[in-house]
């Protein structure tokens, strides 16, 4: 990437995102970077490098707003989500709602946002899906079926905007190597788990200009779990 290209990353005030913007900044891209609230940016090594703006990307008006005024858009990598573990007999409507909003309907405002931003001059569009997405995987109904849903945005809008020299794709990780994940499964083999760095090397590719081909794909980063 060159020093003129932008690149938005939601939700890149975390641990993927913050590995995200390092790798997005090594590239040569101006990152604009959003964030809910204002305890995300405590410890937020790159706030002095970034573009940072309070979004709530799961409000269609702020996701509308924000993509509006951006000077240009080249790429959008989409890292807001939430993730809930229970069984499907305690699940109820209101958590299965909230993972689908977090995660498939901020990735469909963004995408459709970005995409309205890039005609005419094409650009990368790269989400987050979840490896329960693709493999069967228990206790996590409301989870597997809100990333099942971002699969299925990418791969629907890869084919919709492919003519448009728009490329849409999505990394797939297991669980991550991460603070909150290591306390949360103290026991787990954490050495097994992809580091938030190698994701965040699979989607600067995707987001990038060195990407010239590949659209549709939901790449897997599952490490050796």
């Amino acid at each position: 990437m060159s020093a003129e290209r932008h690149a938005v990353i939601t939700g890149g005030t975390g641990a993927l995102g913050s590995a995200v913007v390092a790798r997005m900044l090594v590239e040569g891209a101006r990152c604009h970077v959003t964030y809910v609230d204002e305890r995300e940016l405590t410890g937020f090594a790159h706030a002095g490098a970034v573009d940072l703006q309070k979004v709530d990307v799961g409000d269609e008006a702020a996701v509308q707003a924000f993509y509006a005024g951006l000077p240009q858009l080249d790429a959008s990598i989409h890292l807001v989500g939430g993730f809930m573990a229970k069984p499907v007999a305690e699940t109820a409507l209101a958590d299965f709602e909230r993972m689908f909003r977090l995660n498939a309907v901020t990735a469909f405002l963004c995408c459709r946002a970005a995409i309205e931003r890039m005609r005419g001059r094409g650009g990368r569009i790269v989400n987050v899906a979840a490896r329960p997405a693709l493999v069967p995987t228990a206790g996590v109904v409301a989870y597997a079926t809100a990333k099942s849903a971002v699969a299925a945005l990418t791969s629907a809008l890869s084919a919709e905007v492919a003519s448009e020299g728009i490329l849409v794709n999505a990394v797939v990780p297991s669980v991550m190597d991460t603070a909150q994940n290591r306390r949360a499964m103290p026991r787990a083999d954490h050495g097994a788990w992809p580091k938030v760095e190698e994701v965040a090397e699979a989607i600067a590719f995707l987001a990038g200009t060195r990407n010239a081909l590949t659209s549709g794909a939901l790449l897997p980063v599952f490490g050796r779990a």
